[in-house]
């Protein structure tokens, strides 16, 4: 068993508290079929990222900010195959009430609509595209997450499904579990710890902060 102490723990939302992976990829890829564009070569940079930074590695040529208004009204209104991950609302509320918060790629209209979808309370922090000026991999979502809960990154844990994130957060100077939804774990191995599922964590109140223990590592 792996133990983590931290202060708070950041979240990642779609593939880690919601399981959006269905929607995310149809969107997508109707999406791409539309502007002509290769679905793969897409799919390949969408997970994890900000929407408007794939639009425009993928299609320079469109106007970002328009097409990103686009597609995640779309995926907002797009339900079908979106739950809440089993285990993450149990998991959220054993946090006590701003030490936890979610760093999202989307935007806060559709991160809103997620998490209400999923039955998960909104937290007093969120963070989300329209809040940073580079999103992941660059360590500004997660920086941003540890400024607004008050809480130095080096007294941050996060539990992210993508690559992209980890990578986000090993930058910020925080520690890393990954949840293997997205990915296969081999994909995750930059990770400090990773969990196929949330029963595999467990978070102990302390006096100083919390202890995060994950089960089989």
């Amino acid at each position: 068993m792996s133990t983590f102490s931290c202060a708070a723990i950041l979240f990642d939302l779609d593939g880690v508290l919601v399981d959006s992976t269905r929607s995310v990829d149809r969107q997508w890829r109707l999406w791409a079929r539309e502007q002509g564009i290769n679905e793969d070569s897409v799919i390949a940079v969408a997970h994890g990222v900000r929407t408007i930074e794939v639009i425009r590695g993928v299609a320079p040529h469109l106007d970002a900010e328009v097409e990103v208004r686009r597609l995640e009204a779309r995926e907002a209104a797009d339900h079908d195959d979106v739950s809440v991950m089993p285990g993450a609302v149990e998991l959220v509320r054993s946090i006590p009430e701003g030490r936890w918060c979610v760093v999202t790629s989307g935007t806060r209209r559709l991160a809103e609509a997620r998490l209400r979808l999923a039955g998960i309370p909104l937290p007093k922090v969120l963070v989300t595209a329209e809040d940073v000026t580079n999103g992941k991999p660059d360590p500004e979502p997660y920086l941003k997450g540890a400024e607004l809960l008050g809480v130095p990154p080096s007294e941050c844990l996060v539990i992210e499904d993508a690559p992209a994130g980890i990578q986000s957060a090993h930058a910020a100077g925080m520690k890393v579990i990954g949840l293997a939804s997205t990915y296969a774990r081999e994909a995750l191995g930059d990770a400090d710890a990773v969990v196929q599922r949330f029963d595999e964590l467990s978070v102990m109140h302390e006096k100083v902060g919390l202890r995060v223990n994950v089960a089989g590592e």
